[in-house]
């Protein structure tokens, strides 16, 4: 396997578009593409750069090691996969369901948990109207994934019902809070996601009729 068809398994391994992985690795977005297209190819210091970004070696990006690429990347697609369904069915049993909370973890705060085997789902926030929390996912006890948020309801038409509905309906291809886009009656939630599941930042929003009562700002990833 040849440079150029590296380097784009590796982006989309991360869900990165093109220009977000320029930003990373400080290159112009054309400069991706032409090293992708094989129009080009990177200086040592910008392939210094995109070793460290991605965790390789710059042998393995610039030797033809075929075998040993496709096996990194499969695992990684593998433990994604693995993390994203039993999150979704976490989800589905926790805040979304109108699950029982646990005992608090910290003063005050509202714990939702949620067990599967070798996985073990915490979602931990403080507050109600302005609230800030984090989901998180250990696997084997050790800590892989975890999602911060921060929000507030800001009309008291506000319903955490319709939130709760809209949560429920989490997409698996964005299995971070609800759909782009959910509707019932007069409420209407939005949501708009950068990033992929190994790192996103994202922000939703309900609006009843044409008044926002809703925002939440949030963030998160894989965790090493």
């Amino acid at each position: 396997m040849i440079f150029p068809e590296k380097l784009q398994i590796l982006r989309k391994s991360k869900g990165l578009t093109q220009e977000e992985l320029a930003e990373k690795v400080s290159v112009s977005r054309q400069a991706i593409a032409k090293w992708e297209n094989g129009q080009s190819y990177p200086d040592i210091s910008n392939l210094i750069g995109i070793s460290e970004f991605f965790k390789v070696t710059i042998d393995h990006l610039v030797k033809d090691n075929e075998p040993c690429m496709t096996s990194i990347i499969a695992q990684a697609h593998c433990d994604s996969e693995e993390v994203i369904d039993f999150l979704i069915r976490a989800k589905r049993k926790t805040y979304a369901a109108k699950g029982v909370e646990c005992n608090s973890s910290r003063p005050n705060s509202h714990d939702l948990r949620y067990e599967e085997g070798i996985f073990l789902y915490l979602d931990t926030y403080l507050g109600g109207e302005c609230f800030s929390g984090e989901e998180a996912v250990w696997k084997n006890t050790n800590p892989i994934y975890a999602m911060n948020y921060s929000g507030r309801v800001t009309s008291s038409n506000f319903s955490s019902d319709f939130l709760k509905a809209a949560l429920f309906a989490v997409p698996k291809e964005k299995p971070f809070r609800g759909p782009a886009f959910y509707q019932e009656n007069d409420y209407i939630y939005n949501c708009k996601v950068c990033g992929g599941f190994r790192w996103f930042q994202g922000y939703e929003e309900i609006y009843y009729k044409d008044l926002q009562v809703y925002e939440c700002y949030f963030h998160g990833g894989i965790v090493r």
